[in-house]
C-alpha cells in the first residue's frame, strides 16, 4: 500500500494527525490531534450535562420512567445552545477531521513529486 493511502486512511479511520505521524509532521500532527481531542472533551461534555439534567428530570419523578417519554424529553433537548452548542462543536470536530485527511493526502503528493524529482534530475 502507498505511503499516501496509508496516512490518509490512518488519518480518516483513527484520528485525525495520525497520518501525519507517519510522514514524521510531529508538530502538524500534534495541533490537529489536540484541537480534535479539545473538540471531543466539549462535545461529550455537552451530552453528559444534558443527560445528567435528563436524569435529574427522572430523579425528581418530572419525567416517567418510559421509554418514550425519555425520548420525548431527549428530542426537546437543545443542541444549539449557545455558542458552545453540540452542532458548532459537532462541526468544528468534522472540518478538522477533513483538514486532517486532506492535508495528508497533500503531503504525500509533494513527498512523492520530490521523490521523482530526485531520480529524474541527474546527480
Amino acid at each position: 500500500m502507498k505511503k499516501t493511502i496509508k496516512a490518509v486512511l490512518l488519518s480518516a479511520f483513527i484520528f485525525p494527525g495520525v497520518g501525519h505521524l507517519l510522514f514524521k509532521r510531529y508538530i502538524s500532527a500534534a495541533i490537529l490531534a489536540t484541537t480534535a481531542l479539545t473538540a471531543t472533551y466539549l462535545l461529550i461534555a455537552k451530552v453528559l450535562e444534558s443527560a445528567m439534567l435528563i436524569v435529574d428530570k427522572i430523579q425528581r419523578g418530572e419525567v416517567a420512567a418510559d421509554v418514550t417519554a425519555i425520548s420525548d424529553l431527549v428530542s426537546q433537548q437543545p443542541s444549539s445552545d449557545g455558542f458552545l452548542g453540540t452542532d458548532f462543536i459537532s462541526i468544528i470536530l468534522l472540518i478538522i477531521w477533513l483538514v486532517a485527511i486532506v492535508d495528508c493526502y497533500r503531503i504525500g503528493r509533494s513527498l512523492k513529486k520530490k521523490d521523482s524529482l530526485k531520480k529524474v534530475a541527474p546527480q
